[in-house]
């Protein structure tokens, strides 16, 4: 089992930047890959970001490519998402998940998700 918490997000303008973080519980933290999704009104969750058990690796959504940066430190069980430049159509909840397979972009492969923080991205 694990349990993820979210925090860090807010209300920036246009071309700001904010620091998510994931905070998970358990002692198992550096055997799941971790993953971001974000979801916008009226949208379906979307994929943002996953990196490898290890932080070694990470892949990212195209619409995020070279502004966000996902890292993880796990020896403070933590996942955090850099946000620079961000945009208007950045505004969503962004949660973060938990998968034991590898570096997935699909939702279904995450079976632990926290409960979500907002970003708002003003113009």
């Amino acid at each position: 089992q694990v349990q993820l918490v979210e925090s860090g997000g807010g209300l920036v303008q246009a071309g700001g930047s904010l620091r998510l973080s994931c905070a998970a519980s358990g002692r198992t933290f550096s055997s799941y890959a971790m993953g971001w999704f974000r979801q916008a009104p009226g949208k379906e969750r979307e994929f943002v970001a996953t990196n490898s058990r290890s932080g070694d690796n990470s892949y990212y959504a195209d619409p995020v490519m070279g502004r966000f940066t996902i890292s993880r430190d796990n020896a403070n069980n933590t996942v955090y998402l850099q946000m620079n430049s961000l945009k208007p159509e950045d505004t969503a909840v962004y949660y973060c998940a938990a998968s034991s397979q590898y570096m997935r972009a699909t939702a279904h492969a995450y079976g632990y998700w926290g409960q979500g923080t907002q970003v708002t991205v003003s113009s």
